[in-house]
């Protein structure tokens, strides 16, 4: 059931050490060609990283991006902020979240990082174009632990009916 598919998905930041086959990555590349994006613009590009010494780059980018060094592959999702300036953020996280649940699909493991605070160095070391803003990194890889979900807001505290404040009870 798609449900369960959804509420299985989990972050992973432990990989085996095992290569993914292109083929599997570029499955998982074309499904993210089909997330939604606003006027239909597809502002996104993304760049494989396997080589080990550009993955390490990218792992010290900040202290979170640690699972991109043991990740067999890094997925850097950047969007055309001249084609889409108003919405390349929202377009790249739909794209984001279409790679995950693809690479999730597929018996992957994901975890998402964030890579707004570090344009500079990610376009250094990915060879991308000024006009590209780098918006996630993805660590990909088969996963080499299982995460229990983690706590969630209650409902009641995050939706409302009409106005904010309003339950919708």
């Amino acid at each position: 059931m798609c449900i369960d598919f959804l509420l299985t998905r989990r972050s992973i930041r432990k990989f085996e050490k095992k290569d993914i086959p292109d083929s599997v990555v570029k499955k998982i590349l074309d499904i993210a060609r089909y997330a939604p994006s606003a006027r239909n613009r597809q502002p996104w590009i993304f760049i494989v990283v396997k080589d080990p010494e550009a993955r390490e780059k990218l792992s010290n980018i900040h202290k979170w991006a640690y699972p991109l060094r043991e990740a067999p592959v890094a997925i850097v999702v950047a969007c055309n902020n001249v084609e889409s300036r108003v919405s390349y953020q929202v377009d790249c996280a739909n794209a984001t979240m279409y790679i995950m649940l693809a690479a999730h699909a597929l018996g992957l493991g994901t975890v998402w990082i964030q890579a707004l605070r570090n344009p500079r160095e990610i376009r250094e070391i990915t060879g991308l174009p000024e006009q590209y803003t780098p918006v996630a990194i993805i660590a990909l890889g088969y996963p080499a632990e299982k995460p229990e979900p983690k706590p969630r807001k209650p409902l009641d505290e995050i939706a409302f009916r009409e106005r904010y404040g309003e339950k919708l009870s």
